[in-house]
C-alpha cells in the first residue's frame, strides 16, 4: 500500500472543494440551469489569483494554474450535461406507471461513471497544476483556498 504525501493529500482536499464549488454553481436548479460556464471560466481565474497573491508565484506561473482549472472546467461541461440528463431519466423512470430496477440500476451505473470520470479529470488538473508550482506555492495556494472556504461555514 502506498502512502500519501501531504501534497496529496491537500489536493485531494482542494478536488473536493473545486468539486463542490462547481457542484453548488452547476446545480443551483435542478436541471443545470443556473450554471453559466463563462462565468464559472472567470470565477477560476479571480479565485487562483487571490489564491496565489502574496506567494512566490510568476505571473507565467499563475497563468499556467489557471489555464490548466479552466481546461478541466471546460472538459466537465459535457460531464455536467451527462449528470443533468441522468437526473432527468431517473425521474422518468421513477415516475413511470411500473418501476424498471434494470432501467434504474443501469442509470445508476452511468451516474457513477460519470462521476468517476469527473474525479479523474479534476485531479488529472490538480496533478498538473501542482507540478507547476514548489512545494512552499502549493502549500500557501491551498491556505488561502481553505481559509476562503472556512469562512462559509
Amino acid at each position: 500500500m502506498t502512502t500519501l504525501s501531504l501534497e496529496t493529500m491537500v489536493a485531494a482536499l482542494l478536488a473536493g472543494s473545486l468539486a463542490m464549488t462547481a457542484g453548488g454553481t452547476a446545480f443551483a436548479r435542478g436541471d443545470g440551469a443556473g450554471f453559466d460556464p463563462a462565468k464559472f471560466q472567470e470565477r477560476i481565474e479571480k479565485r487562483v489569483d487571490k489564491a496565489l497573491d502574496g506567494t512566490t508565484a510568476t505571473p507565467e506561473q499563475k497563468k499556467k494554474v489557471t489555464e490548466i482549472l479552466k481546461a478541466a472546467a471546460a472538459d466537465m461541461t459535457g460531464l455536467r450535461d451527462k449528470r443533468t440528463e441522468a437526473r432527468k431519466a431517473l425521474q422518468d423512470a421513477m415516475s413511470a406507471p411500473t418501476i424498471d430496477p434494470a432501467r434504474i440500476e443501469a442509470i445508476r451505473a452511468e451516474q457513477m461513471k460519470t462521476l468517476d470520470d469527473s474525479s479523474k479529470r479534476f485531479t488529472r488538473a490538480l496533478i498538473d497544476a501542482g507540478n507547476v508550482l514548489n512545494a512552499e506555492q502549493r502549500q500557501a495556494f491551498f491556505k488561502k483556498w481553505n481559509e476562503r472556504h472556512g469562512k462559509r461555514g
